[in-house]
Formats: structure tokens, sequence, C-alpha cells
């Protein structure tokens, strides 16, 4: 009952994770959305640090992480409760953007990430892919994490995760409609979980 969206700015992450909530309640579930960074009071503070100040790429790996572990209990007493619990980012989101992006490396912010989340992860994760020039038109305005360079090695990243858990990760062509992608993730959330109505 963990489910996180993935993928670079301008992707459509965020509007399919509020179309998935939507879509849940219909179906009378009981679902919670979190955002990351963010989620918690304290870590909706260290996402305002992390979108305007300049800090060195292990600090921002371990602000993220701070957030991370205060948003993981959040999500243990909902799912506890019977919540689908939908993420606009998660673990995967580190791995590719700290990791590759900020070369510090897959296996490091790996080990990083099960500590902060005592390994929880998603039942399934959807994976957005579009290349960076199509995400970054989408954008208009850009913050500190948008350039083209940086953002071509999280989209490697991000493409290597899902070919290295293809049981978990979910790859969806972010050119496709909003509706049509919408309905692919209905469709495979449709298959790991029967609902009774």
């Amino acid at each position: 009952m963990l489910v996180s969206f993935e993928g670079i700015d301008g992707c459509g992450k965020s509007t399919q994770a509020n179309l998935l909530v939507r879509y849940l309640e219909k179906k009378g579930q009981k679902v919670i959305l979190r955002r990351e960074p963010g989620g918690t009071k304290i870590g909706e503070k260290i996402r305002e640090i992390l979108m305007r100040e300049e800090v060195t790429p292990k600090a921002e790996l371990l602000l993220f992480l701070a957030s991370r572990n205060l948003l993981v209990e959040d999500i243990k007493h909902y799912l506890a409760r019977g919540y689908f619990v939908v993420l606009d980012r998660y673990v995967d989101s580190s791995v590719a953007y700290q990791g590759f992006g900020r070369n510090i490396g897959k296996e490091a912010v790996e080990k990083l990430n099960t500590f902060a989340t005592d390994g929880l992860m998603p039942d399934v994760t959807f994976y957005i892919d579009v290349d960076v020039g199509t995400a970054l038109k989408r954008k208009g305005e850009l913050n500190r994490f948008e350039k083209k360079e940086f953002l071509e090695r999280v989209r490697k990243g991000y493409l290597l995760l899902a070919e290295e858990h293809p049981e978990r990760i979910v790859v969806l062509d972010g050119n496709r409609t909003a509706e049509e992608i919408h309905k692919m993730v209905v469709k495979e959330i449709e298959r790991r979980w029967k609902f009774d109505n």
C-alpha cells in the first residue's frame, strides 16, 4: 500500500500522484499523499533550505535523508491504519539525484537510504520517463537542480534503477497524455491490489 512516483521535474509525476489519490478515494480507499522533501512540519522547513541554498553534495544528501526519516514515521503511522500512502518522490530520488547527479555514488546513497527509512520500500514505484529537453521546456522557471547536464545524469540513474528493480519500478512514457499515463497507473494498481468495488 506504499506507492511512489519518480522522475525528473517536468515529467508529470505530481499530476499522476494526485490523479491516483482521487482514483483511490473514488474506490473508497483510505489514502494520504505526501511529498519529498517535506511532508512533515520540519520536513517542509528542510525543503525551503534545499530549494534556496547552495550546499555541498553531501550536505544536500543528508538534508534529504533527515526529511525522509521524519516522513517515514508518518508513513508507518498511516500504513498501520490501512491507508494507501502515495509519495511524490522517495528513496529513488536520492539515488538518482545525489548518487548519480551529484556523483556521490549509488551504493553509498542506498546504504544511507536504508538507514534513514529502516528499509521501508514502496510496493510499487512509477517512474515517468521523459527526455531532459522536454522536461525543461515544460518547467518554465527553473530551480537550482534543473541544469541539463546534471539532469541527464539523473535520468540515466533512474533508468539504471528501473533495469535493476523491474518487479518494483514500472517505467511509463512521459510523452503520453496525462490521461493515458493515469490509465496505465490504474491498470498496474489493479493488477497488484483487488478492490471490492
